[in-house]
Protein backbone atom coordinates (compact mmCIF):
# COMPACT_ATOMS: atom_id res chain seq x y z
CA UNK A 1 0.00 0.00 0.00
CA UNK A 2 2.85 2.43 0.33
CA UNK A 3 4.51 1.96 -2.48
CA UNK A 4 4.26 4.77 -5.06
CA UNK A 5 1.81 4.32 -7.76
CA UNK A 6 2.94 4.38 -11.36
CA UNK A 7 0.70 6.70 -14.02
CA UNK A 8 0.77 5.44 -17.71
CA UNK A 9 -0.84 7.32 -20.04
CA UNK A 10 -2.77 5.90 -23.22
CA UNK A 11 -3.15 9.02 -25.06
CA UNK A 12 -4.95 8.09 -28.27
CA UNK A 13 -5.45 4.31 -30.04
CA UNK A 14 -7.59 4.11 -31.94
CA UNK A 15 -10.20 6.91 -30.52
CA UNK A 16 -11.17 8.98 -33.34
CA UNK A 17 -12.27 12.98 -32.78
CA UNK A 18 -15.64 11.54 -33.65
CA UNK A 19 -15.75 9.54 -30.56
CA UNK A 20 -13.75 12.59 -28.61
CA UNK A 21 -12.87 15.54 -29.73
CA UNK A 22 -10.35 15.92 -27.65
CA UNK A 23 -7.99 13.03 -28.76
CA UNK A 24 -4.40 14.55 -30.14
CA UNK A 25 -3.68 12.48 -33.58
CA UNK A 26 -0.72 14.26 -34.88
CA UNK A 27 2.36 14.55 -33.38
CA UNK A 28 2.66 17.86 -32.44
CA UNK A 29 -0.95 16.97 -30.58
CA UNK A 30 0.72 13.52 -28.90
CA UNK A 31 3.16 15.43 -27.81
CA UNK A 32 1.80 18.41 -26.54
CA UNK A 33 -1.30 16.41 -25.06
CA UNK A 34 1.88 14.00 -23.52
CA UNK A 35 3.98 16.92 -21.79
CA UNK A 36 0.35 17.51 -20.07
CA UNK A 37 -0.06 14.18 -18.63
CA UNK A 38 3.60 14.20 -17.52
CA UNK A 39 3.78 17.44 -15.83
CA UNK A 40 0.28 16.04 -13.71
CA UNK A 41 2.17 13.06 -12.78
CA UNK A 42 2.14 10.31 -15.47
CA UNK A 43 5.38 8.47 -16.07
CA UNK A 44 4.61 6.11 -18.68
CA UNK A 45 3.14 7.45 -21.79
CA UNK A 46 1.80 5.04 -25.61
CA UNK A 47 0.78 6.17 -28.42
CA UNK A 48 -0.11 4.92 -31.75
CA UNK A 49 0.28 6.80 -35.03
CA UNK A 50 -2.35 6.41 -37.96
CA UNK A 51 -1.81 3.00 -39.22
CA UNK A 52 -4.14 0.49 -38.10
CA UNK A 53 -3.45 -2.57 -36.33
CA UNK A 54 -4.61 -4.82 -39.47
CA UNK A 55 -1.89 -3.74 -42.01
CA UNK A 56 -1.31 -5.81 -44.92
CA UNK A 57 2.02 -5.65 -44.62
CA UNK A 58 2.24 -5.33 -40.36
CA UNK A 59 4.81 -2.39 -41.16
CA UNK A 60 4.51 1.12 -38.72
CA UNK A 61 6.53 3.85 -39.50
CA UNK A 62 9.26 5.25 -36.80
CA UNK A 63 9.13 8.74 -37.79
CA UNK A 64 5.73 9.66 -36.73
CA UNK A 65 6.70 8.49 -32.79
CA UNK A 66 10.01 10.03 -33.31
CA UNK A 67 8.93 13.65 -33.98
CA UNK A 68 6.19 13.52 -31.14
CA UNK A 69 8.81 11.30 -28.62
CA UNK A 70 11.81 13.77 -29.66
CA UNK A 71 9.59 16.72 -28.24
CA UNK A 72 8.65 14.84 -25.42
CA UNK A 73 11.97 13.79 -24.44
CA UNK A 74 13.50 17.10 -24.59
CA UNK A 75 11.00 18.10 -22.02
CA UNK A 76 10.90 15.51 -19.68
CA UNK A 77 14.28 13.08 -20.30
CA UNK A 78 12.96 10.34 -18.02
CA UNK A 79 9.57 9.88 -19.58
CA UNK A 80 9.61 5.74 -20.66
CA UNK A 81 7.65 6.05 -24.04
CA UNK A 82 6.18 3.08 -26.42
CA UNK A 83 4.65 2.16 -29.26
CA UNK A 84 2.08 -0.20 -30.73
CA UNK A 85 2.33 -2.78 -33.57
CA UNK A 86 0.10 -4.66 -35.99
CA UNK A 87 -1.31 -7.66 -35.97
CA UNK A 88 0.60 -11.11 -37.39
CA UNK A 89 -1.46 -13.36 -40.15
CA UNK A 90 -0.31 -14.82 -43.42
CA UNK A 91 2.90 -13.64 -44.97
CA UNK A 92 3.68 -10.82 -41.74
CA UNK A 93 6.59 -11.83 -40.28
CA UNK A 94 6.65 -10.71 -36.39
CA UNK A 95 10.27 -8.48 -37.55
CA UNK A 96 8.55 -6.44 -40.01
CA UNK A 97 5.98 -5.60 -37.68
CA UNK A 98 8.63 -5.10 -34.83
CA UNK A 99 11.08 -2.86 -36.81
CA UNK A 100 9.43 0.36 -35.94
CA UNK A 101 10.89 0.05 -32.28
CA UNK A 102 14.17 -1.48 -32.94
CA UNK A 103 14.59 2.18 -35.24
CA UNK A 104 13.08 3.57 -32.08
CA UNK A 105 15.67 2.61 -29.62
CA UNK A 106 18.49 2.55 -32.20
CA UNK A 107 17.67 6.30 -32.59
CA UNK A 108 17.86 6.28 -28.62
CA UNK A 109 14.16 7.22 -28.31
CA UNK A 110 12.69 4.11 -26.86
CA UNK A 111 13.66 2.18 -23.66
CA UNK A 112 10.48 0.27 -23.44
CA UNK A 113 9.68 -2.69 -25.97
CA UNK A 114 6.16 -4.14 -26.33
CA UNK A 115 5.38 -7.70 -26.03
CA UNK A 116 1.92 -9.51 -26.75
CA UNK A 117 2.21 -12.75 -25.98
CA UNK A 118 -1.32 -13.33 -26.97
CA UNK A 119 -3.87 -13.04 -29.50
CA UNK A 120 -7.73 -11.64 -29.08
CA UNK A 121 -10.69 -10.91 -31.47
CA UNK A 122 -11.57 -7.96 -31.49
CA UNK A 123 -14.79 -5.66 -31.38
CA UNK A 124 -17.65 -4.80 -29.32
CA UNK A 125 -21.10 -5.44 -28.90
CA UNK A 126 -23.62 -3.75 -30.80
CA UNK A 127 -26.67 -1.87 -29.70
CA UNK A 128 -29.02 -5.26 -29.61
CA UNK A 129 -26.86 -7.07 -27.41
CA UNK A 130 -24.92 -8.60 -29.82
CA UNK A 131 -21.13 -9.31 -31.21
CA UNK A 132 -20.73 -6.95 -34.22
CA UNK A 133 -20.30 -8.86 -37.14
CA UNK A 134 -16.50 -7.95 -37.38
CA UNK A 135 -13.32 -10.22 -38.56
CA UNK A 136 -10.94 -8.86 -36.85
CA UNK A 137 -8.42 -10.79 -34.83
CA UNK A 138 -4.92 -9.55 -33.49
CA UNK A 139 -2.62 -12.39 -33.80
CA UNK A 140 0.91 -12.96 -32.44
CA UNK A 141 1.83 -16.96 -32.03
CA UNK A 142 3.78 -18.07 -29.12
CA UNK A 143 6.69 -18.24 -31.49
CA UNK A 144 6.15 -14.44 -31.87
CA UNK A 145 5.81 -14.00 -28.33
CA UNK A 146 9.79 -15.82 -28.11
CA UNK A 147 10.60 -13.12 -30.76
CA UNK A 148 9.70 -10.23 -28.90
CA UNK A 149 11.10 -11.15 -25.42
CA UNK A 150 14.24 -12.01 -27.19
CA UNK A 151 14.65 -8.92 -29.07
CA UNK A 152 13.78 -6.92 -25.25
CA UNK A 153 16.86 -8.93 -23.84
CA UNK A 154 18.65 -7.85 -27.19
CA UNK A 155 17.93 -4.29 -27.10
CA UNK A 156 17.70 -3.57 -23.25
CA UNK A 157 14.08 -2.51 -23.39
CA UNK A 158 11.71 -3.14 -21.03
CA UNK A 159 8.86 -5.16 -21.86
CA UNK A 160 5.74 -4.23 -21.60
CA UNK A 161 3.94 -7.46 -21.53
CA UNK A 162 0.09 -6.97 -21.97
CA UNK A 163 -2.41 -9.36 -20.66
CA UNK A 164 -5.65 -9.33 -22.41
CA UNK A 165 -7.18 -12.34 -21.41
CA UNK A 166 -5.35 -15.19 -18.79
CA UNK A 167 -3.94 -17.22 -21.74
CA UNK A 168 -1.69 -14.54 -22.17
CA UNK A 169 -0.23 -14.29 -18.48
CA UNK A 170 0.17 -17.80 -18.53
CA UNK A 171 2.37 -17.80 -21.49
CA UNK A 172 4.31 -14.60 -19.89
CA UNK A 173 4.89 -16.54 -16.83
CA UNK A 174 7.03 -18.93 -18.70
CA UNK A 175 9.13 -16.86 -19.58
CA UNK A 176 9.17 -15.30 -15.71
CA UNK A 177 9.71 -19.35 -14.54
CA UNK A 178 12.67 -19.86 -17.24
CA UNK A 179 14.24 -16.39 -15.94
CA UNK A 180 13.75 -15.19 -19.44
CA UNK A 181 12.43 -11.88 -18.67
CA UNK A 182 14.57 -9.03 -19.17
CA UNK A 183 14.90 -5.89 -16.24
CA UNK A 184 12.11 -3.38 -16.45
CA UNK A 185 9.43 -6.37 -17.09
CA UNK A 186 5.80 -4.64 -16.43
CA UNK A 187 2.20 -7.07 -16.38
CA UNK A 188 -0.47 -4.54 -17.94
CA UNK A 189 -3.68 -6.38 -16.54
CA UNK A 190 -6.21 -5.35 -19.85
CA UNK A 191 -10.10 -5.64 -18.53
CA UNK A 192 -12.97 -5.69 -21.56
CA UNK A 193 -15.24 -2.80 -20.86
CA UNK A 194 -17.88 -2.75 -23.94
CA UNK A 195 -15.04 -4.81 -25.89
CA UNK A 196 -16.10 -8.24 -25.25
CA UNK A 197 -12.86 -10.12 -24.28
CA UNK A 198 -11.09 -11.07 -21.44
CA UNK A 199 -11.61 -10.83 -17.76
CA UNK A 200 -14.50 -7.87 -16.91
CA UNK A 201 -13.64 -5.36 -15.22
CA UNK A 202 -14.43 -6.67 -11.45
CA UNK A 203 -12.63 -7.37 -8.41
CA UNK A 204 -12.98 -11.15 -8.65
CA UNK A 205 -11.54 -10.68 -12.04
CA UNK A 206 -8.09 -8.65 -10.80
CA UNK A 207 -8.12 -11.43 -7.68
CA UNK A 208 -7.55 -14.34 -10.20
CA UNK A 209 -4.79 -12.57 -12.32
CA UNK A 210 -3.26 -11.82 -8.93
CA UNK A 211 -3.66 -15.16 -7.51
CA UNK A 212 -1.78 -16.03 -10.63
CA UNK A 213 0.92 -13.23 -10.21
CA UNK A 214 1.64 -14.18 -6.56
CA UNK A 215 5.13 -15.07 -5.26
CA UNK A 216 6.31 -13.71 -9.25
CA UNK A 217 7.31 -10.06 -7.82
CA UNK A 218 6.37 -8.88 -10.88
CA UNK A 219 4.98 -5.07 -11.07
CA UNK A 220 1.47 -5.00 -12.52
CA UNK A 221 -1.10 -2.59 -13.71
CA UNK A 222 -4.83 -2.26 -14.43
CA UNK A 223 -6.59 -0.99 -17.39
CA UNK A 224 -10.60 -1.24 -18.69
CA UNK A 225 -10.41 -1.06 -22.86
CA UNK A 226 -13.95 0.63 -23.69
CA UNK A 227 -14.18 1.54 -19.89
CA UNK A 228 -13.73 3.87 -17.09
CA UNK A 229 -10.69 2.18 -15.13
CA UNK A 230 -11.63 4.52 -12.28
CA UNK A 231 -15.40 5.00 -12.75
CA UNK A 232 -15.71 1.56 -12.46
CA UNK A 233 -13.81 1.17 -8.91
CA UNK A 234 -10.67 -1.26 -10.60
CA UNK A 235 -8.56 1.81 -10.30
CA UNK A 236 -9.19 1.66 -6.50
CA UNK A 237 -9.23 -2.00 -5.93
CA UNK A 238 -5.49 -1.90 -7.85
CA UNK A 239 -4.13 0.49 -6.08
CA UNK A 240 -5.46 -0.81 -2.70
CA UNK A 241 -3.49 -4.26 -3.59
CA UNK A 242 -0.36 -2.06 -4.41
CA UNK A 243 -0.82 -2.47 -8.29
CA UNK A 244 -0.60 0.70 -10.71
CA UNK A 245 -3.20 2.03 -13.21
CA UNK A 246 -3.60 3.20 -16.65
CA UNK A 247 -6.04 5.68 -17.98
CA UNK A 248 -6.12 7.73 -21.09
CA UNK A 249 -8.42 8.18 -24.48
CA UNK A 250 -7.20 5.16 -25.90
CA UNK A 251 -9.25 3.50 -23.25
CA UNK A 252 -11.95 5.36 -22.24
CA UNK A 253 -15.55 5.21 -23.29
CA UNK A 254 -18.49 6.72 -21.19
CA UNK A 255 -20.61 9.25 -20.59
CA UNK A 256 -18.20 12.31 -20.77
CA UNK A 257 -15.22 13.45 -23.32
CA UNK A 258 -12.66 14.35 -20.92
CA UNK A 259 -8.86 15.20 -21.98
CA UNK A 260 -6.17 13.06 -21.23
CA UNK A 261 -5.10 15.62 -18.20
CA UNK A 262 -8.78 15.35 -16.99
CA UNK A 263 -8.07 10.99 -16.72
CA UNK A 264 -4.79 11.95 -15.02
CA UNK A 265 -6.00 14.25 -13.05
CA UNK A 266 -8.78 12.37 -11.48
CA UNK A 267 -6.45 9.04 -11.20
CA UNK A 268 -3.98 11.40 -9.13
CA UNK A 269 -7.09 12.35 -6.95
CA UNK A 270 -7.86 9.05 -5.99
CA UNK A 271 -4.32 7.65 -5.75
CA UNK A 272 -3.68 10.20 -3.03
CA UNK A 273 -7.66 9.37 -1.73
CA UNK A 274 -6.28 5.88 -1.23
CA UNK A 275 -2.88 7.19 0.56
CA UNK A 276 -0.49 5.92 -2.28
CA UNK A 277 1.60 8.14 -3.95
CA UNK A 278 2.26 8.68 -7.41
CA UNK A 279 5.47 7.63 -8.81
CA UNK A 280 8.10 10.21 -10.02
CA UNK A 281 10.07 9.16 -13.09
CA UNK A 282 12.87 8.37 -10.54
CA UNK A 283 10.71 6.20 -8.36
CA UNK A 284 8.89 4.33 -11.34
CA UNK A 285 12.75 3.26 -12.35
CA UNK A 286 13.22 2.05 -9.28
CA UNK A 287 9.71 -0.32 -9.06
CA UNK A 288 11.00 -1.23 -12.56
CA UNK A 289 14.21 -2.17 -11.65
CA UNK A 290 15.84 -0.06 -14.36
CA UNK A 291 18.59 2.90 -14.01
CA UNK A 292 17.55 6.21 -15.05
CA UNK A 293 18.68 7.44 -18.62
CA UNK A 294 21.73 9.31 -16.83
CA UNK A 295 22.71 5.89 -14.99
CA UNK A 296 23.07 4.16 -17.90
CA UNK A 297 20.06 1.41 -19.73
CA UNK A 298 17.97 -1.35 -18.51
CA UNK A 299 20.22 -4.68 -18.80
Amino acid sequence: MSAPCIVEVAVNGSTSRLANPNVPRTPAEIAADAISCIDAGATIVHNHNDEGLIVADGVHAADPYAESWTAILDAAPDTLLYTTMASGGPGITVASRWDHQVELAQRGLCRVGLVDPGSVSLGLMGADGLLMPLDLVYVNTHADALYMVRRCRELQLAPSISIFDPSFLRVALTFHDAAALPAGTMIKLYFGGLAPFGLPPTVPSLLAYLAMLEGTGLPWSVAVLTGDVVGCGLATAALERGGHVRVGLEDYHGPKTPTNRQLVDELVTEIERTGRSVATAEATHRVLGIPLPSQGTAS
